[in-house]
């Protein structure tokens, strides 16, 4: 009797180290389920934001986002420890592997984090390596930066579609 029990235990532990090794490499991005029942992949930025005070520092998340209900919506947020001082949109300068463009972003509540709905902002991803993300917190406070690296993305961006029940941007 226990050796069955030890037989199914080392069955148990050999079918999960199994099932581990099968899964996509995904680099340091974390799935899980977000808000209103979206499912999210999150990273943290490779540098860190002094916060206020001065005294500690943070690393931003980029958080990418799709809604399985209805028609899926894509969105993708950047969370922040300091509030910027716009209240609805706010530009943010990106730079995807070295292209730079200016993008409109809407500031979500108590200004912590900044918002990006559809699909073409993650589609500017799917194939990149690294993402900068550049913008104001206010008109006397200076610049944030967060900087990327976006290795093990494509294979988060199959997973959140796959949960969505949709195909990738």
């Amino acid at each position: 009797m226990m050796r069955d029990v030890v037989i199914a235990a080392a069955l148990l532990l050999a079918a999960t180290v199994g099932v581990a090794r099968a899964e996509p490499n995904m680099g340091n991005w974390s799935v899980g389920s977000g808000n209103d029942g979206q499912i999210t992949a999150s990273l943290h930025a490779s540098n860190k934001l002094i916060t206020g005070g001065g005294a500690l520092g943070y690393s931003p998340v980029l958080t990418l986002a799709c809604r399985p209900d209805g028609e899926p919506r894509w969105s993708e947020w950047l969370q922040l420890d300091d509030a910027v001082s716009a209240s609805r949109k706010i530009t943010i300068s990106v730079v995807v592997d070295g292209g730079k463009t200016d993008e409109s972003w809407s500031v979500g509540p108590r200004g912590r984090t900044l918002v990006r709905d559809g699909n073409d902002g993650i589609k500017r991803l799917v194939s990149a390596n690294r993402l900068t993300l550049s913008w104001r917190f206010g008109l006397l406070s200076g610049r944030g930066e967060a900087d990327f690296e976006l290795a093990g993305l494509s294979e988060a961006i199959g997973q959140l579609a796959a949960s969505c029940n949709t195909d990738p941007p």
